[in-house]
């Protein structure tokens, strides 16, 4: 019984993070660049370049 209640829990948490996931990527966020080329050294070459002022 054990087992069903924590294959359970463990397939809902898959489905919220696949969903959310899904609503990031709709949102125009991505798993593969946030934006925030700090973390990855711009290796996607995006033009995230500050407003001049």
């Amino acid at each position: 019984m054990g087992t069903w209640i924590v294959g359970l829990a463990l397939a809902v948490i898959v489905v919220l993070v696949v969903r959310s996931m899904i609503r990031d990527k709709k949102n125009g966020k991505s798993i593969q660049c946030g934006g925030d080329c700090k973390y990855c050294g711009g290796h996607c070459h995006q033009d995230f370049s500050e407003p001049k002022e």
